[in-house]
């Protein structure tokens, strides 16, 4: 930390010195043509980083959310799961199936599946249940879809419990700031 404030601390005076010499040397126009193109500059590059920032924070607009690979909608809801207050654990990908695991601040662990539909695909195995105690809290499991969920998923989700279906509308309330527990009524 203490290098990277020398930095700057050095950066500045040397740019106050450049400008006085240039004051000295050109006249008023060097520091004047310097605020101007602060001026101009600094604006630019907070509106070029805003969304960036926004994102690295977990919040996401629905446009952003349609342009996302699988790969990207597991980092964008890996960071709206930190938003949240969840710790999260990557899992290793499964024959390119992105899984995303995370622990809240209780013990409740939580996993997430991306995929167009909610019941396990042909080669895949049913969610286990966690070995753990009750203590621990309940494992819970998200699918996570950008469409929408057929009757048969619905159905399929309610005989198994503790799994929530996330379709493109609770999706994008949830990138919009609606923390989880509001869209799964879960603790």
């Amino acid at each position: 930390m203490l290098p990277a404030l020398v930095a700057v601390v050095v950066a500045v005076c040397g740019i106050a010195a450049g400008l006085a010499v240039a004051y000295r040397v050109l006249g008023i126009g060097v520091p004047v043509g310097a605020l101007v193109l602060l001026a101009v500059a600094a604006p630019a590059a907070v509106r070029r980083h805003r969304p960036l920032a926004r994102r690295r924070l977990g919040y996401y607009t629905p446009e952003e959310l349609s342009e996302l690979d699988t790969q990207g909608l597991a980092l964008a809801v890996s960071r709206m799961l930190r938003r949240d207050g969840w710790r999260v654990l990557p899992l290793p990908n499964v024959q390119d199936r992105p899984r995303v695991r995370a622990r809240d601040g209780r013990g409740h662990g939580l996993e997430v599946a991306f995929r167009p539909v909610a019941e396990p695909l042909p080669d895949e195995d049913v969610p286990a249940r966690s070995g753990r105690p009750a203590s621990t809290g309940p494992h819970l499991r998200l699918i996570v879809h950008r469409g929408t969920f057929s009757h048969r998923d619905v159905q399929w989700a309610r005989r198994q419990g503790r799994i929530h279906l996330i379709d493109g509308p609770r999706l994008r309330r949830w990138a919009h700031g609606t923390p989880l527990h509001e869209l799964t009524d879960s603790p």
